[in-house]
């Protein structure tokens, strides 16, 4: 079976490439260009040039496609145009959409995000039915993915057979870029964390993510939606978590959240007038720390099958990663 994933070259993207590979299909992947190619050829992935802001390439890469991995997105806490990430985050996934109508495709895996869904100020855990508006939604990149999914759900309703994934927040090797928990990590490893704020996630083993997407493809029922997590850990628990692994100190000292709120209004105030530059404090990150990430995964460890490994080995396998890599001095 050949099937197309777009958004291989990233961090959960490289991991649904390889498993997919790893169960004897035949992958092709969206490349927008033989330098972000990464690790996808050691992988026996064929790579095909082009671009999800672009319909004629994602029909083109379609041709002969059973099935659709579509996790491509621009995910960033700040961007200096925000057009540009509703172009792909929005107009890529409609375009992803409508090729797959049209090529009749078998069954379509949307990536969503845990931040499309509501999320609680009091540490209860949120699922599949917490449903929000686009009023809540804090920052550009959950604003284009609420409105990317609403998109996906009209074309549901056309037939296109999607099941929809949300995967919380991901550990592992390979992050390349890399993402904002992966950069978390190596402040960690760099002593760049003094304090931290009051807030949790979900964590979740990039692998097992990974296993979500095949399985939400062979057992999910179209039309329905599956979050991919694991463990809900308050911040100073995952720092405690990465000490204890790595024997560096954990944070001790827990940051008001209404100072830390108005540097980050000023820093991205220079970012965006001045610099160009990402914030050192994110906006949009410190908004988000407002209320718990916790959500409840149990719909698809019951429905999918999905695997739940413990969160502290994929902690173990990013940080020997991030050191290997040389992306910390730690």
């Amino acid at each position: 079976m050949r099937v197309l994933v777009t958004g291989a070259t990233g961090f959960i993207g490289f991991h649904v490439a390889r498993f997919l590979t790893e169960k004897g299909l035949h992958v092709r992947a969206l490349v927008r260009g033989e330098n972000n190619s990464g690790g996808l050829k050691s992988l026996g992935v064929e790579s095909v040039w082009g671009d999800i802001t672009d319909y004629d390439s994602v029909f083109r890469a379609l041709d002969g496609c059973s099935q659709l991995y579509h996790l491509a997105a621009d995910y960033r806490l700040w961007v200096p145009d925000p057009r540009k990430m509703y172009d792909i985050n929005v107009r890529g996934t409609m375009n992803c959409m409508e090729a797959a109508l049209k090529r009749g495709v078998e069954k379509v895996v949307y990536t969503s995000s845990v931040g499309v869904l509501a999320a609680s100020s009091t540490g209860h855990a949120s699922n599949e039915e917490s449903r929000a508006s686009l009023h809540e939604m804090v920052g550009h990149y959950k604003k284009s993915k609420f409105l990317a999914e609403q998109e996906v759900n009209s074309f549901i309703k056309k037939g296109v057979p999607v099941v929809i994934v949300y995967p919380s927040t991901p550990i592992g090797p390979m992050d390349v870029k890399p993402t904002p928990t992966g950069k978390t990590i190596v402040d960690f490893l760099d002593g760049k964390i003094p304090a931290f704020l009051d807030t949790g996630l979900n964590f979740v083993d990039v692998s097992d993510v990974a296993a979500g997407h095949w399985l939400a493809s062979q057992y999910g029922e179209v039309g329905q939606g599956y979050i991919l997590g694991n463990k809900n850990l308050t911040l100073r628990e995952f720092f405690e978590y990465l000490a204890r692994i790595t024997g560096h100190p954990a944070p001790k000292y827990r940051l008001p959240y209404l100072p830390v709120l108005l540097a980050a209004y000023v820093d991205e105030t220079v970012s965006t007038l001045l610099t160009h530059q990402p914030p050192r404090i994110p906006l949009t990150g410190v908004r988000m720390a407002k209320k718990y990430m916790y959500f409840d995964a149990s719909k698809a460890v019951k429905e999918l099958h999905m695997p739940q490994s413990p969160v502290d080995h994929a902690m173990s396998r990013a940080i020997e990663w991030f050191k290997e890599n040389k992306y910390t001095r730690g």
